[in-house]
């Protein structure tokens, strides 16, 4: 089968290499849909897992398939697996744990001790034609669902921990820094979730339209303050709840801290590009929180299968094209490290 392979820093490969095979405990799922993330694209400039790498949870060796938003259709069933036919529509929970570490014991399985991610660690990925995963890591989608909103479930699952995180209270304010597929992805959530007024900053036009269009107060960042616009916005009141989905550094995170309340809390939702200077006596000060969100757990994949069930989040206008498998590096990859920045959001994959 056709998959698309790290084999170094700026050089995946297409390569055909052999069909995985469902063992006891696991399912095969044939691929139907799958999203390029920008953690995708950070692999491909700078891998951070050497192709000799092996998880102790997934047992193989490099070069590993790239992609790890996905979704498809059940192509077999494992020995001992039930609730799972083969035909089902699901989306494939990429992330892998022990189940026996203390982070797990206390129901943080994206902090495990061992944790991973396939698609990324091996395991098979979602850029390709068939993966075969823990029957754990699969769910079922109810009636409704599209391959297409299925491969949204994993980035909005991200953003939906995130929220969680953020503590935020029903009707409050929330503050946005950045509006790429995760910051488009919270503003989502945070309406679904019951969050009241929604500011967005954003430099680029069309990702701030697509923001507005979800019912954001949208600002650009080199026209003017954010924070400054955000009080205005907001009656002279600091956001409950600040996101930093940029990870540019003080410039983003600076706004991010800057627009909270005092005992609001910030969320920094974003690998780091640039250095971030701090006063902790702030802290003390404004009881500000500023805290992490990594990844999700399978209860938030679970809610945002509901969630999209019952109409509360609405995806599909994330997706700005749909490419074939062929298609993935040029097409995709390249495309969203260069010109594309400016013009997609969610890229999908089609076998």
């Amino acid at each position: 089968m056709l998959a698309l392979r790290m084999h170094g820093p700026s050089d995946a490969r297409l390569d055909d290499i052999p069909e995985p095979q469902a063992g006891p405990g696991t399912v095969k799922v044939r691929i139907a849909c799958a999203g390029i993330c920008g953690s995708d694209l950070s692999l491909y400039e700078h891998p951070a897992v050497p192709i000799d790498f092996v998880h102790p949870l997934i047992g193989e060796a490099g070069p590993h398939v790239l992609g790890h938003e996905m979704s498809g259709h059940v192509a077999e069933v494992g020995e001992g697996v039930e609730g799972i036919a083969v035909g089902d529509l699901v989306a494939v929970f990429p992330m892998v744990d022990d189940d026996v570490c203390p982070a797990c014991g206390r129901g943080e399985t994206n902090l495990c001790d061992q944790g991973g991610f396939l698609g990324v660690m091996g395991g098979g990925g979602a850029f390709s034609e068939y993966i075969v995963a823990p029957a754990r890591n699969i769910f079922v989608l109810p009636e409704g669902f599209t391959a297409d909103t299925g491969a949204l479930v994993e980035p909005l699952a991200v953003a939906y921990h995130a929220v969680e995180q953020s503590r935020i209270p029903a009707g409050g304010t929330a503050f946005v820094v950045g509006a790429g597929p995760i910051g488009l992805g919270l503003l989502l959530c945070l309406k679904a979730m019951g969050a009241g007024r929604v500011v967005v900053s954003e430099p680029s036009a069309g990702r701030r339209e697509l923001a507005a269009s979800f019912g954001a107060d949208v600002i650009d960042p080199g026209e003017k303050d954010p924070v400054a616009y955000l009080l205005e916005r907001n009656g002279g009141r600091g956001a409950d709840a600040s996101f930093d989905s940029a990870g540019m550094g003080d410039s983003t995170f600076g706004p991010a801290y800057q627009a909270l309340r005092k005992g609001g809390t910030t969320v920094v939702v974003a690998m780091y590009h640039g250095p971030v200077s701090s006063n902790p006596a702030e802290l003390m000060l404004t009881e500000k929180v500023c805290t992490g969100s990594y990844a999700y757990t399978r209860k938030d994949f679970a809610a945002v299968i509901d969630a999209i069930a019952d109409g509360r989040l609405a995806p599909m206008s994330l997706v700005t094209n749909h490419i074939q498998l062929a298609d993935v590096l040029d097409g995709g990859i390249k495309t969203l490290l260069g010109e594309g920045r400016n013009t997609e959001v969610k890229i999908l994959v089609t076998p």
